[in-house]
């Protein structure tokens, strides 16, 4: 997918006249720190070069009007100002409109309408953000056309979030929106999920690149599987409680986790509680070894990562197992995990530049073998946060 695609679209649908706008927002991928956000933990993660494009333009009336290239059956959706009830059997478009809905309750009002043209590539249900992308992609269009410029990227990711959480109705944290609007190139982004405050880590691979590799089986499970989750980690952050003053599960060292685990009595609990302690502490230790340039180390707490979520958080599967599993035994391969919320979607693995054709290889092979599916494969390029692009067709 192009900008010059998408705009060819608009020009097809809605015309050529007047102030037309072009912007892009990426995806995301976790490189480690997943199911810490909501324990008030550390995420590290990074903007991905593909992502979401859209074409946007006012109106001077009230109506809204939709275009998803990637839906195209679904063809022109629209809507009102007026109206700010979700769209029924329209998902895409809600996450635009609940954007849209959380600027008009902040104050943030856009007295026209707009048409709008989206289309991009990043697989749907893959764990790589593609609801988080178009809802930043939305909010920075907001911002740029209807001239709401004090609102900062961190505030649009804030309002993205809000978005998906109270009008979507699906729980997350901030650290998909978070990426999508604040990411930089060749860096990565450790955010405290507790403060909403992050550092930047310049990602100096060398003879390495990201790999990511798609299972091909949509993560389906995550909503209630995510909750249930919480859940669990709120009953055990309530044991722990009993013994200590402590606000969330992630505020805790090992050592201080080690010495109160006994209290949770429940060991289920017990593991969920773990995986969350170990998790922010590991993503703590692989932003430092990264930095100390110790790709190795990096590598194997990803792989210890993946351990955790596979065994105390189970929010795995047998085709990512697999598909880990395989990557583990190439020579090259420095550490390989899930990433996203689970059940399916995407890993992400380290892999010696020269070693991803065999990775690529025997990985589709093998994966096809046992599964019957066909693996995906993305070497990342990391990218800049959503921007205004201001690009027309030849």
């Amino acid at each position: 997918m192009t900008i010059k695609e998408v705009l060819t679209k608009f020009y097809e649908l809605f015309g050529t006249e007047g102030e037309i706008y072009t912007f892009f927002s990426p995806g995301r991928v976790n490189l480690m720190g997943d199911h810490t956000d909501y324990n008030r933990g550390y995420n590290f993660s990074c903007a991905v070069s593909f992502g979401t494009y859209g074409v946007i333009r006012k109106r001077t009336d009230r109506k809204l009007r939709f275009y998803s290239i990637n839906f195209e059956g679904a063809g022109v959706r629209e809507d009102s100002l007026d109206n700010f009830q979700p769209l029924v059997d329209r998902g895409w478009a809600n996450y635009m409109k609940g954007v849209m809905w959380t600027f008009e309750q902040n104050g943030y009002k856009m007295p026209v309408g707009c048409d709008i043209v989206i289309g991009g590539d990043i697989p749907p249900l893959s764990g790589l953000s593609s609801s988080g992308s178009l809802e930043v992609l939305t909010g920075f269009m907001l911002r740029e056309v209807y001239g709401f410029y004090e609102l900062t990227n961190e505030g649009i990711a804030s309002y993205a979030n809000y978005a998906e959480c109270n009008y979507t109705g699906t729980k997350s944290s901030i650290t998909d929106q978070f990426a999508c609007a604040m990411g930089r190139a060749e860096n990565a982004i450790l955010l405290d999920t507790k403060r909403h405050t992050c550092q930047y880590t310049p990602l100096k691979l060398g003879d390495y690149s990201i790999v990511i590799t798609n299972s091909m089986v949509k993560h389906t499970l995550v909503r209630p599987t995510i909750e249930t989750r919480y859940r669990e980690c709120q009953a055990a952050l309530k044991k722990i409680q009993t013994v200590m003053n402590v606000d969330s599960l992630c505020a805790l060292s090992v050592d201080q986790f080690n010495s109160v685990k006994d209290v949770i009595m429940d060991e289920t609990l017990t593991r969920r509680a773990r995986h969350a302690v170990y998790e922010s502490q590991r993503t703590i230790q692989a932003v430092s070894a990264l930095r100390a340039n110790n790709l190795a180390r990096f590598g194997a707490l990803m792989t210890a990562s993946h351990e955790s979520l596979r065994d105390d958080y189970e929010i795995s599967c047998d085709e990512i197992n697999l598909l880990v599993d395989l990557a583990l035994q190439i020579p090259g391969v420095l550490g390989s995990r899930i990433t996203g919320a689970g059940f399916g979607g995407c890993t992400v693995s380290i892999v010696k530049k020269d070693a991803i054709p065999e990775f690529k290889r025997t990985l589709y092979c093998k994966y096809r073998e046992r599964t019957r599916n066909k693996a995906e494969f993305y070497i990342v390029e990391v990218g800049d946060g959503a921007r205004m692009l201001n690009i027309l067709p030849d």
